[in-house]
């Protein structure tokens, strides 16, 4: 049965390879400056572009509530207990995200992304590891964490030095962004596990493409109501879509305290 699944495997990493060997071909990639021209600049309070900053509150809130579940996860023990660093990498990429964007928002240019960005790579390549481990091996997912969270800060760093020389190349950046999201929806539809609930997953997968949509019709979307922009309701979408993987986390856990109350211990049944 094992090698019937084989298949799998391979097509994850041939996906991989593809990928690369599609980004190599590929020319280099400078960021376009229009990037940085956000529709709603209005100043608030003294701080410019207020809501496109404070809006990153959000993933402020939500990463602080994924630690706390990961840390009240931690003390039972289970066949995802491997998988808790990788949980805990990634809402605190999701915290320093909130940091980094809100940086990026208050001073819109290529050396702030940088901040903006490198935390984004950290909660994607955690991301990655953490679906490898449910769906696949937890050990696999955590022997993976260190490379791909090297692989993230590498890309970031390999696209912020080709700016600084004038030669701005955002492919392997734009690899770590797509390709872990990619493997991700592969990983759960090719490996049903019953140790991970899927719709955190899925939610999380709809929320980031629906943040991209915001993202791309941010001035549309801002003409449109006169209230807010698409950039902002991007950011809210997207920790949205984190918010449903810490209700996941929190529920397995309350889930495994409801079932040691009710099965008592021997020794308390003996007495």
């Amino acid at each position: 049965m094992r090698n019937k699944g084989r298949w799998r495997y391979w097509l994850l990493w041939a996906i991989v390879a593809a990928s690369v060997l599609g980004v190599a071909l590929h020319e280099p990639t400078p960021q376009d400056a229009r990037y940085h021209e956000f529709a709603d600049r209005r100043t608030v309070l003294g701080v410019p572009n207020f809501w496109n900053v404070i809006s990153n509150v959000a993933f402020l809130i939500v990463g602080i509530a994924g630690l706390r579940a990961v840390r009240d996860k931690s003390g039972t023990p289970g066949p995802l207990q491997p998988l808790y660093p990788a949980y805990a990498v990634l809402f605190l990429g999701v915290i320093f995200v909130s940091f980094g964007s809100a940086y990026y928002h208050l001073a819109l240019d290529n050396s702030s992304l940088t901040w903006d960005r490198l935390p984004m790579t950290l909660a994607f390549m955690a991301f990655l590891a953490v679906v490898i481990g449910e769906r696949i091996d937890p050990h696999l997912g955590r022997r993976w964490l260190p490379f791909l969270l090297m692989l993230g800060v590498l890309s970031v760093a390999y696209w912020h030095f080709s700016e600084l020389r004038g030669h701005g190349d955002l492919r392997p950046y734009g690899l770590v962004q797509f390709l872990p999201l990619a493997l991700v929806l592969l990983i759960t539809l090719l490996f049903p596990s019953p140790l991970s609930k899927p719709y955190s997953i899925w939610g999380m997968l709809a929320a980031y493409a629906a943040a991209k949509v915001l993202e791309v019709f941010d001035e549309n979307i801002f003409h449109a109501l006169d209230i807010v922009s698409g950039h902002t309701l991007k950011h809210l979408t997207a920790a949205a879509g984190v918010f449903l993987l810490v209700l996941s986390i929190a529920e397995s856990s309350a889930g495994r305290r409801q079932s040691d109350v009710a099965t008592p211990d021997r020794d308390s049944t003996a007495a």
